[in-house]
């Protein structure tokens, strides 16, 4: 009996300090990003000046473990640590013009986060794309390029996590620079993320059904599909 009480006490002590641990890391992230991001856009000259705070929030990430069954924490964790992560590997090469500057940035580099030695394309592809069916996804990992939908001025939430990639997802689609429609013509220039991740968003039909589901003005069914040149300028504020 005496055994089972202290196998009892450390299994909670255990959840309980992780979810401390994950609780801390989602408050620290919301408040980084409060602070760095407007409008859309990053102040990397800032942050190069004080990592510290950065710096520490990812750390941190080494000493939680979220559980793929928990999936709301389990994927905003993962989000915010991609949207970090890339931000960290910006201001470790700052000044740049864009991340395609930095040579492995995406698939060779590899980041100390959440117990993982990982690239960013292995949190996009294996720990989210791969675990989750989710197009949603597309709209909230921000690649540090303009031609990513905008990265927001707060951390990504276990409870707030399905509103906020549903806000994401439509404010992209309902944003003009993003989905160029000729509706007299009936064509529809799409971003080259709807062309590199097709099978996210045709799983259910063709690229314009998904983004009728979170379109307010729709796209007519049989539009010409093109996709215009991914803008992969620095989303930096000046």
């Amino acid at each position: 009996m005496k055994h089972t009480i202290i196998t009892l006490i450390a299994v909670f002590i255990t959840t309980f300090g992780f979810a401390q641990n994950t609780t801390e890391f989602f408050k620290a992230s919301d408040a980084f990003f409060e602070e760095y991001v407007k409008d859309g856009k990053i102040n990397y000259k800032a942050i190069k000046e004080n990592p510290a705070q950065l710096e520490k929030i990812l750390a941190s990430t080494n000493s939680i473990k979220v559980a793929k069954s928990d999936a709301n924490t389990y994927q905003a964790y993962w989000i915010n640590i991609y949207n970090l992560t890339v931000i960290k590997g910006i201001i470790e090469k700052y000044p740049v013009k864009s991340p395609l500057d930095i040579a492995g940035f995406f698939d060779k580099t590899k980041h100390a986060v959440g117990g993982k030695e990982i690239t960013l394309n292995d949190i996009e592809n294996k720990l989210l794309r791969g675990q989750f069916n989710d197009a949603r996804f597309h709209f909230v990992l921000v690649c540090a390029g303009l031609g990513c939908p905008p990265i927001i001025a707060e951390a990504y939430m276990p409870n707030t996590l399905d509103k906020q990639l549903d806000t994401q997802t439509r404010i992209a689609l309902n944003n003009d620079e993003f989905i160029k429609v000729n509706a007299k013509k009936k064509r529809v220039q799409l971003s080259e993320i709807m062309k590199w991740y097709k099978e996210d968003f045709t799983q259910n039909g063709n690229e314009i059904d998904f983004i009728n589901k979170y379109r307010e003005e729709k796209i007519a069914e049989k539009s010409k599909i093109s996709y215009y040149s991914y803008n992969w300028k620095l989303n930096e504020i000046k």
